[in-house]
Order: structure tokens, then C-alpha cells, then sequence
């Protein structure tokens, strides 16, 4: 900035200097050129006043020594305009004289002048015209005319005069103007490298300013200025410390947008919640970030009122996410004001409600159901029909029945509760896959052969052993083997398989059974959840096997995961972290 400054500053200069040179130059040209003239035109104006005293045939006569006494041109024009004699010019080759201009001058107002080019010379002439009296009236003119060389050499003599001044006088005036253009720019300079500092984030020291003039005034402002800028710089460092501090420890997400309503600011949280299924939101609308009609809606109504607005939407399509948005103003500076979204992720929580609601109606369906039964069966047998002995025994083997469900039930959701609570214990030991499965097959397949169902362990002889507690994986295999046989239709098959993948022992019970819809399979695992309320009731499940096995398998360090295919079969892979010593039994 400082040699850009410094050269401008002597360009001015240099330009004024120029211009005063070219002004003065130009002034003095015309009052030479002027004072020149009027000097010839005295001169000749005298001798033209002399010569017409003459008498004509004087004039005549002696006219090459009258030109030559005036140095000038002398024509010697009658009262009619007819040149009758002339010093350098042949009179037969020249035409009447009458309506040149010095001589209507002269006849009007006793003298005239003109000045006009010569093309024969290529220089201007000064021609004067005096009229000669006879009595009272005009016989004639004396016309006297002069080449302007001397205006010429004149101007010649001035020019080289300002030439050798202004060549003594330039060096020194630059030399002036440097320093003066030095002088004033270095101030400039120590401001400019000060507020560099400054804005580059170095805010130690003082601007000091050597002078005596606005410069230093200016220099003790801007200290001024810039202390007034650190501290309400910390200040805002401070608030804004703050304001973050508080939003990266929000569980909620929170969006700022602008005046424009696009979005400026997006915490860590709400970042979490979006994942990268949307990319950069930063600097785009609502819409063109979330795509979501509902908070677009809530957003128009909250620009219309400026009133804080609810509202509950859902984000995503495969993995849905369920938000409570609140949006507010942000009162700032007038033009400058904001809005605040504040997102709050509530599927986790609209999910558990859903369960709970599920469970509830699902365990009181699920008790009532029996229950009618038996107060159903107790009641008529309290009516009568206990002394008919055959009907009283078959009454009490359906009330038997329903007991025993019933026990059922409560002895599932004993074992659920008691693994969620920690308070089941289990017997960690060494065990065989292969022997757990060799003794749960002969349990299940009485209700195999009764539905005429192949099962068939294709489970290989060595696997390696794996750590869990006997009794709680024979519970794990009989669930899903019962619930194999259970929805495979007759003449079906279920297909027992093992193998060794990714650090895990996966055991695979496949079945050629109803299958489950694509829709159903996130939610298998769930208590009394099933596919077909209906069917599963008339096989006489309580719809917690899967979810028991489920939480078993997690107590275990493994996972249980389910593929299905509607109308051709159901896959149970059940993973198993295998000891780390690898020993096979």
C-alpha cells in the first residue's frame, strides 16, 4: 500500500507540476504573441502615417525605398481598390483590393488591419492599411505588410528560456515532492501495518504517530477504536464460548437460520440426528435441507405470527425419525433478527410408548383370554354340570389347559423381566453346540412327526466350543425349533446348519414355513408381537419365545438375527463369540 500510496502521491505532483507548467506556458505564448503583434502593427501603422504625407507620384517613385525603409511589403491601392503600384508584386497580376479587410477597415474607421496565411511564404501576414486624403475625401490607400517571423522567434527565445528553467527547476521540485510524498505517506504506512496486525489477530502494542497534525489525531482514535474493539471482542468471544459450550452439550438439536431463512448454525446433536442422509445443510432453506412438508408449514405459520409453534414430524423413510420442533424468534439487532428450531428426537421414546401400549393391551388380552375360559368353565360346572361326570372331566382338562397357559405366560415374562433386571443368574461354562443340539432335537420332534415334518442336523461333527450356560441354550434351541415346527405347514422341512464366520459360530435353523412380510421382520423379537395374531393363538404360543431367545442370546454376547421370505421360509441365525482359545469339542 505504502509505494502504491507514495507513487500516487508524487504522480499528483508531478501532474500539478505539469499542468502549471503547460498553463503558464500557454498563457505566456498568447501575451507574447499578442504584444508582438501589436508592435509590428504599431510600426507599421507609423510608417503607413508618414508615407501617405507623400505625394502620390513620390510614393510611386520611390516605392522599393519606402518598402525597404519600413521592411514591408508597400502597395500603393487607388480610391477604387485598383492596386497602382506594389513593391514585390507584378500590379497587372493582382485584382482590385476594394473588399480586403484592412482596407474596408481603414476607410470606416481610418485605419485597418488584418492577418491573414500566405500560402507563397507558409506563414502568417500582418497587413495594415492607412487611407490617403485628398481634401475631404479618400484618393487612395498605403497598405504596408509584414511576414510574422518575429512572432515566431519570439515564442522560439521564450520556450527555450522556460526549457532551461524548468530543467534547473525539475529536479529539485521532485526532490521536494519525494519528501513531501514520503512525509506524508509513512504515517499511512504505520497505521496500515498496525490495523494489518490487528486484523490478523495480534492486538499487542500502540499505533505511535510522529507528527503534529490530523495524522496523529487520527492515530490516537484508532487506538481508541481498537480498544474499544478488544474489549467487546473478548466480551463476545466469552458469550459466544458460552452459547456454544451450551449447544454442543444440548441432547437436542438446534438450527439458526437467517434473515433470508437459511440456515447458519447446526449443533453436533442435530447433526447426529440428520446422519448423512442429507448432506451439507449449512447456507440452504428448510425445504432444500429436510424436505419436510409438515416443519415447512409450522416455519410459514411461525414468519406469519413471530409466536413460538410446535409441531411433531417425521424425518427419513426407511429408518424414520420422529422430532418435536419448537421454533422461535431471536431477537437481535433490527434487521438482523433470527430464528431458533430446537429438534427433539422422540422415537425412541414414541417407541417405547408404542410397546408399552402394545404390551399392556397384549398381556391383558393375552390373561383375559384364559381367564374367561376358566371362570367361563368354572361357572357352568358351579351351575350343574359338575355332576355329569364326563362333561366335569372335560371341562376341568379345558380349565387345566388354560391354567397351565396361563403359568406359561407368567413364567415367560418372569424370565424376560428377570434378564432385563440383571437377576437372572447364568452358569458360564465350556459347552458343545453340537451336544446342547443332539439333546433339544428329540424334545421337539414328537410335534414334528405328529405334522409329518423332516428335521435335519447338518450340523458338522467339530465346532469349536463356545461359553454359555447349559439350560438357558437349551431353552434358546427350543424356542426356535418349536416355533419352526409350529408355522411350518405339513410335509414341511427344518434344516439345521453351523458354520464358523467373522470371529463368530453361527447356528442356522431354517424352515420352508409361512414365512414373515419384509415389513414384520424389524419387529421380531418383540414381546407378544406376531405376524398372525390369530394362528399363533391356535398353536398356543404367548408370543415370547422369540423375544426370550432374543434377550438370552444378548446375555450370552451374541445376536439373533431373522430372514424371511413370505410363503417360502424362515432363516434364525444365532451368532456366538467363540472362546478365544479356540478349542473344538
Amino acid at each position: 500500500m505504502n509505494s502504491r500510496l507514495l507513487f500516487r502521491i508524487f504522480r499528483s505532483y508531478l501532474i500539478i507540476g505539469g499542468l502549471s507548467i503547460l498553463v503558464l506556458s500557454l498563457f505566456i505564448h498568447g501575451q507574447v504573441k499578442k504584444q508582438t503583434i501589436e508592435h509590428i502593427e504599431d510600426q507599421l501603422t507609423t510608417y503607413g502615417r508618414i508615407i501617405a504625407q507623400s505625394p502620390q507620384q513620390d510614393i510611386e517613385r520611390n516605392l522599393h525605398l519606402l518598402a525597404g525603409s519600413a521592411n514591408a511589403r508597400l502597395t500603393l491601392i487607388d480610391g477604387g481598390g485598383k492596386v497602382l503600384a506594389d513593391s514585390e508584386h507584378d500590379v497587372a497580376q493582382l485584382d482590385n483590393h476594394l473588399n480586403r479587410t484592412e482596407i474596408q477597415e481603414a476607410r470606416l474607421k481610418g485605419k485597418g488591419k488584418a492577418i491573414r496565411y500566405s500560402q507563397t511564404l507558409h506563414v502568417d501576414m500582418l497587413y495594415t492599411a492607412i487611407p490617403i486624403y485628398s481634401r475631404d475625401f479618400i484618393s487612395g490607400y498605403i497598405r504596408l505588410a509584414r511576414p510574422l517571423y518575429a512572432i515566431t522567434a519570439s515564442l522560439q527565445n521564450l520556450y527555450e528560456s522556460l526549457l532551461t528553467a524548468v530543467l534547473i527547476v525539475i529536479p529539485a521540485a521532485l526532490i521536494i515532492a519525494l519528501i513531501f510524498s514520503y512525509r506524508l505517506t509513512a504515517p499511512i504506512k504505520a497505521m496500515e501495518e498496525y490495523t494489518e496486525h490487528i486484523r490478523k489477530g495480534d492486538g499487542s502494542g500502540i499505533l505511535l504517530i510522529n507528527t503534529s497534525d490530523e495524522l496523529k489525531t487520527l492515530a490516537g482514535n484508532i487506538n481508541y477504536l481498537v480498544d474499544e474493539l478488544k474489549s467487546k471482542i473478548q466480551a463476545a468471544d466469552e458469550e459466544k464460548g458460552k452459547l456454544l459450550a451450551a449447544f454442543a452439550s444440548m441432547n437436542e438439536g438446534v438450527l439458526i437460520l437467517n434473515r433470508q431463512q437459511r440456515i447458519e448454525f447446526c449443533n453436533q446433536a442435530m447433526e447426529n440426528i440428520l446422519d448423512a442422509r442429507y448432506g451439507q445443510i449449512g447456507g440452504k432453506t428448510l425445504m432444500e435441507a429436510l424436505r419436510n412438508v409438515e416443519l415447512e408449514n409450522a416455519f410459514q405459520r411461525h414468519r406469519e405470527s413471530r409466536l413460538p409453534v410446535t409441531q411433531e414430524i417425521v424425518l427419513g423413510d426407511a429408518k424414520k425419525v420422529i422430532l418435536d420442533c419448537a421454533i422461535s424468534p431471536v431477537e437481535g439487532l433490527p434487521g438482523d433478527e433470527k430464528t431458533m428450531i430446537v429438534f427433539h428426537d422422540v422415537t425412541r421414546l414414541k417407541a417405547l410408548e408404542n410397546i408399552r401400549a402394545d404390551f399392556v393391551a397384549n398381556v391383558t388380552h393375552e390373561i383375559k383370554t384364559p381367564l374367561t375360559a376358566i371362570l367361563g368353565y368354572v361357572e357352568t360346572l358351579q351351575a350343574g354340570t359338575i355332576k355329569d361326570r364326563a362333561e366335569a372331566v372335560k371341562f376341568l382338562d379345558i380349565i387345566s389347559r388354560q391354567a397351565m397357559r396361563l403359568n406359561r405366560l407368567v413364567e415367560d415374562l418372569l424370565v424376560i423381566s428377570k434378564i432385563e433386571l440383571g437377576e437372572m443368574r447364568f452358569r458360564f461354562e465350556t459347552v458343545s453346540v453340537r451336544d446342547i443340539i443332539r439333546y433339544a432335537i428329540p424334545i421337539i420332534e414328537p410335534k414334528a412327526v405328529e405334522k409329518q415334518i423332516a428335521v435335519w442336523d447338518r450340523i458338522p461333527e467339530a465346532l469349536p466350543a463356545i461359553k454359555g450356560d447349559r439350560d438357558r441354550l437349551t431353552q434358546i434351541f427350543l424356542n426356535v425349533l418349536d416355533n419352526a415346527v409350529k408355522f411350518t405347514p405339513e410335509n414341511g422341512e427344518v434344516v439345521l446348519s453351523a458354520e464358523e464366520m467373522n470371529g463368530d459360530l453361527v447356528v442356522r435353523i431354517s424352515d420352508t414355513g409361512i414365512g414373515v412380510p419384509k415389513e414384520d421382520l424389524a419387529r421380531m423379537g418383540e414381546r407378544f408381537y406376531r405376524v398372525d395374531k390369530t394362528r399363533s393363538r391356535e398353536l398356543g404360543g404367548t408370543g415370547l419365545g422369540l423375544s426370550i431367545v432374543k434377550h438370552l442370546m444378548q446375555a450370552h454376547g451374541g445376536a439373533m438375527k431373522i430372514d424371511s421370505q413370505l410363503g417360502k421360509g424362515t432363516i434364525v441365525s444365532l451368532h456366538f463369540p467363540k472362546i478365544e482359545d479356540d478349542a473344538s469339542v
